[in-house]
């Protein structure tokens, strides 16, 4: 699979599964303790902040154990050797394809190692507990106020970046989706939006995904092995 000058690639759970980060449907893992409701949406937020502020300190403390696997390896070297236009956008709010060393990410739904502040709206790097210590929230790094949130989105909430990511779908030749499930819009979209604006489309998965039959080619298997062995068709092809 050669000849193309612009690719897009939207990754899902699916690819940080295979380095252990719990998906919303792993059994034992934290999401199975809490209901999403109180743990990823604003109302919980509100309701709750302590709980969802120790939560997403358990998240970053868990992510600490984890390493990029073979699949993350491979789309940090697509990134610094493919020539051509290439964006990286994940529904993952890991940092685990910044650690293998891609550099042309685009985080749609956040970052847990980011945090925001609800009084100035400014996001600081972060990778310390956000839940209160000696009775109080540690202060935004900008303006002081303890009114920091996680950098994610929650449920209800809009994507970041979407025009960018609209823009990048439009200019691309190739839309290539790992690890996801086809069932969370917007991202369940592009795959669309891409095919309908006449790029190639190709779905890297475990399994067919709800979206699959939008795609021109379906793979099916586990990321690590899949994604080196495309990644080694477009370098060398």
């Amino acid at each position: 699979m050669s000849g193309f000058n612009n690719i897009v690639i939207l990754t899902g759970a699916g690819i940080s599964a295979e380095s252990g980060i719990d998906t919303f449907r792993s059994a034992g893992g934290l999401w199975e303790q809490h209901n999403v409701e109180d743990v990823a949406t604003p109302e919980g937020f509100a309701r709750d902040p302590d709980l969802v502020l120790g939560f997403y300190d358990m998240r970053r403390e868990a992510l600490r154990e984890r390493e990029p696997n073979a699949a993350h390896n491979a789309l940090a070297l697509l990134d610094a050797e493919f020539a051509g236009e290439l964006l990286i956008v994940t529904q993952n709010v890991d940092d685990l394809h910044e650690r293998a060393g891609a550099k042309r990410v685009l985080h749609m739904h956040g970052e847990l190692k980011s945090a925001l502040c609800t009084s100035c709206e400014m996001r600081s790097p972060w990778d310390a507990p956000m839940s209160a210590k000696d009775g109080q929230r540690p202060p935004c790094p900008v303006c002081w106020a303890r009114t920091l949130r996680p950098d994610v989105v929650w449920f209800g909430e809009m994507p970041y970046q979407m025009e960018r990511i609209y823009r990048a779908l439009r200019e691309a030749d190739l839309f290539v989706s790992i690890g996801t499930s086809g069932a969370v819009y917007p991202a369940a979209g592009f795959v669309r939006d891409a095919r309908d604006l006449g790029a190639q489309t190709l779905e890297l998965n475990l399994e067919r995904s709800e979206g699959s039959h939008w795609f021109h080619e379906s793979r099916q298997g586990r990321a690590g092995d899949l994604v080196p062995a495309w990644v080694e068709e477009v370098l060398g092809g």
